[in-house]
């Protein structure tokens, strides 16, 4: 069983590269679904067939859907939502503030998640290719579980008399419903979740991203904090690169065949520079690659053509990367960050940091790094270079003596 999430900024062809690849999963003969998490579901646009909330099959081996938010809701929190918003209103405020009010932080997400996990499970799919929403919304969607848990861990960590006196409560108020019922599961869902959401050997996240400075930001962001919270990034995803461009694989770029408009030679050029940037500072993920075509790739066989160029002959269920492309990890105050750095020439390490950017110089090789906000509150210290493996050391910042 395999999920794979496609995240990245807004209007990077998410959608398109997440269908193309569901796409070219059931063309292999694995039963497969496609489902958007985002709000501004485009999924049935690029797919040129209507979707519901329901899967559809639309393509043999291949179901598409878009997940309806409110009704997961519903199913998951409807009676607790109830009895909650009406306590709500009883106080005086505004019925559709005191419904909105009466969802839990992050249910939203936590529904859409255990929806597509609970397809995983019960076997219905080979494989679950999921469209997510903008990098911002998705990074919250993935951090909801661990908060989730906590937050429940709050309501159900209530003595048992304070359980067995809410209990009586709500059974006065609610006599022929119990609105605990479920929750116990509702929360050992979640945390199954958990463990499926960080496996590498079931689920993958790949970031989708156009050769954009704004837009490369935002990837290395969502790598950054994927990596922080465990989650197994596998590839990256490069989209609309312009041709005439050719790249070494390891951040050496040039145009081979500048256009003939000035215009267009000049975004070359931008590519071209922004293609090394995301080959070094992706490293050690494989990028895959798409072309700027000149027709929308709506559609069954637009979709199986961005297939073939983004993955020629391989499987999109492929694992394409294991391991963390940096990790954070403790040392005594301290907080250690490892970063793994192509076979460059060893050399002194030079490291500036200016707010959440640190830049990192090794000889001739340079890279850009966003980080987490654990480590932007702190200064870098020492840096050392061995093995393949870049250890920044990040010690807590001196306190301030007071005046």
């Amino acid at each position: 069983m395999r999920i794979i999430l496609y995240l990245g900024k807004g209007g990077v062809g998410k959608t398109t590269v997440a269908a193309a690849s569901a796409l070219r999963s059931a063309d292999l003969g694995y039963r497969t679904l496609v489902v958007s998490t985002d709000i501004a579901h485009s999924l049935a646009d690029s797919l040129d067939v209507p979707l519901g909330g329901e899967p559809t099959e639309v393509a043999p081996n291949l179901f598409a859907q878009e997940i309806n938010v409110l009704d997961e809701i519903r199913q998951h929190w409807g009676q607790m939502q109830g009895y909650v918003g009406g306590m709500l209103r009883r106080q005086g405020m505004n019925k559709a503030i005191a419904e909105e009010m009466a969802i839990i932080p992050g249910m939203e997400e936590v529904v859409s998640l255990l929806h597509i996990n609970r397809q995983a499970a019960e076997g219905n799919f080979d494989r679950v290719i999921v469209d997510a929403a903008p990098t911002g919304e998705t990074i919250r969607l993935l951090t909801v579980p661990e908060s989730f848990q906590w937050y429940m861990a709050r309501i159900t960590g209530w003595g048992d008399t304070t359980m067995r006196m809410a209990g009586s409560l709500l059974k006065r108020v609610m006599p022929d419903k119990d609105p605990f019922v479920g929750l116990d599961n509702l929360v050992e869902g979640v945390k199954e979740l958990q463990k499926v959401l960080i496996d590498p050997t079931v689920t993958s996240y790949r970031v989708v991203l156009n050769p954009e400075k704004m837009v490369m930001k935002e990837g290395a962001r969502a790598v950054t904090y994927l990596s922080l919270f465990g989650y197994p990034v596998d590839a990256a995803v490069v989209n609309r690169i312009l041709p005439g461009i050719e790249t070494d694989g390891m951040g050496n770029t040039s145009v081979v065949a500048p256009s003939q408009d000035p215009y267009l030679e000049h975004l070359q050029q931008i590519q071209a520079r922004y293609l090394g940037d995301i080959e070094r500072d992706f490293y050690p993920l494989p990028i895959l690659r798409s072309s700027w075509y000149d027709t929308e790739m709506v559609g069954v066989e637009r979709l199986r053509q961005l297939a073939d160029t983004l993955f020629v002959d391989r499987d999109p269920g492929e694992i394409f990367y294991v391991g963390q492309a940096q990790e954070i990890v403790e040392e005594g105050d301290d907080f250690i960050l490892r970063l793994p750095l192509p076979n460059v020439e060893l050399d002194k390490v030079r490291l500036t940091k200016r707010g959440d950017e640190l830049f990192i110089s090794i000889g001739n090789f340079k890279r850009e790094l966003l980080l987490p906000n654990v480590l932007a509150q702190r200064n870098a210290g020492n840096a050392i270079f061995d093995n393949g493996l870049l250890q920044v050391r990040f010690p807590p910042n001196p306190a301030v003596a007071p005046a």
